[in-house]
């Protein structure tokens, strides 16, 4: 009898740690109040030791570069083997050099998002249409592993490879094409480069927005440090050379109840956050873009009601009672709690904000020579 529970304790604690070839799976989803989790799991990630960072003794490196952990935190990874240089432990006191490949392994918790279903509307021998959800981004980056459309497609559709063909952020919902093989990618790759392709998207702004057609012709320069863009407006008695990229975007009303407006966005080109910039530039911010809402454009809500009250009150917005059937599944279920882990015993990470919601920007229709895809419109585009 010891010795059987000393076998179901020594398998508990037996470690499996993944890596990009270990696909997802539909168990590895947990979903609770409105949001789609990612059980945690134990995963390596690998650097190579940068110039900068030579010289330095392994436990420092990481509580400089890396600061989301405390200090003592990578003491003990070094000590027990969680962190290693070169497939090999090291005592705190190593000095790393250049180009050494330092492995961390640690309990990965990713971050939720809505629990809204990645629905495929087309599926062809080479090219694969969905509607993706707001909050979910497109393919692994950042903490984003499994919980991505990329992972999803994979786990509940059994859909791989896949290769997408263009990028929408990931608060942006809307048509996504992923292209089912090398080839067909590269043909769209080239097709989008030679100005070929056309794009639709649709918006929830502030006010009454112009009847006419509106086009906006403002260069866009990018702070990637700020992570946001701004419209850079010309002086014709400046010598100074454009900092920003050139950016054209058109417009055109669908409707409006004199609060808010729904509008067509046809950008020309592809700047970062190109769309927000430019209807932040006509005045008309989308109404929940909390980071292009001016305090100008927030005061001109009817009634007081300010934008992220707005954002909390569209019916875009997922509750608890909005889920489908399967947000309810797994509510009970718990995972593994490793004892060395800083996010532990909470199932998402630390500093996620769980009120989170999606952008009123939608893509709805992306079409080429001999081809058109397109997408439905969400719920908060049909106004009352």
């Amino acid at each position: 009898m010891k010795r059987k529970r000393e076998e179901e304790n020594k398998k508990e604690m037996e470690i499996v740690w993944q890596t990009p070839a270990n696909p997802p799976e539909k168990h590895d989803y947990i979903f609770l109040n409105g949001r789609r989790h990612v059980r945690p799991y134990y995963f390596e990630f690998i650097s190579h030791v940068k110039n900068r960072w030579a010289g330095k003794t392994i436990v420092d490196l990481f509580a400089e570069e890396f600061k989301g952990r405390p200090y003592d935190y990578y003491v003990t990874a070094v000590k027990c083997g969680r962190i290693q240089v070169d497939g090999e432990m090291v005592p705190v006191s190593y000095i790393v050099k250049p180009s050494q490949k330092i492995s961390h392994f640690l309990h990965r918790h990713e971050p939720p998002v809505m629990a809204w279903d990645v629905s495929v509307l087309q599926k062809d021998p080479d090219v694969v249409t969905i509607c993706k959800p707001a909050s979910v981004p497109v393919h692994p980056c950042g903490q984003y592993r499994k919980n991505t459309v990329v992972g999803i497609l994979q786990a509940e559709h059994g859909l791989s490879p896949l290769f997408p063909v263009h990028r929408l952020d990931r608060l942006v919902s809307g048509l996504l094409i992923l292209a089912r093989n090398a080839l067909k990618a590269d043909l769209f790759r080239q097709e989008i480069e030679a100005g070929m392709v056309q794009k639709q998207y649709i918006a929830k702004v502030i006010g009454i927005f112009p009847e006419d057609e509106q086009v906006v012709d403002v260069n866009i320069n990018y702070n990637a440090r700020e992570g946001r863009s701004t419209a850079e407006v010309g002086d014709s008695c400046s010598d100074s050379p454009a900092k920003g990229k050139a950016a054209c975007t058109k417009f055109t009303r669908i409707s409006t109840n004199g609060t808010h407006s729904i509008v067509l966005c046809k950008p020309i080109t592809g700047r970062t956050h190109q769309i927000r910039v430019h209807l932040q530039y006509t005045g008309h911010p989308i109404a929940n873009d909390f980071l292009y809402l001016s305090e100008h454009a927030a005061n001109r809500c009817a009634g007081g009601m300010s934008a992220d009250r707005a954002a909390r009150s569209s019916s875009f917005c997922l509750t608890p009672e909005d889920c489908s059937d399967k947000c309810e599944e797994n509510t009970r279920e718990d995972f593994s709690i490793d004892p060395m882990c800083t996010n532990c015993p909470n199932l998402a990470p630390k500093g996620y904000d769980v009120y989170e919601e999606g952008l009123w920007l939608h893509c709805v229709k992306y079409s080429g020579p001999g081809w058109i895809y397109e997408c439905p419109y969400p719920d908060w585009a049909f106004l009352t």
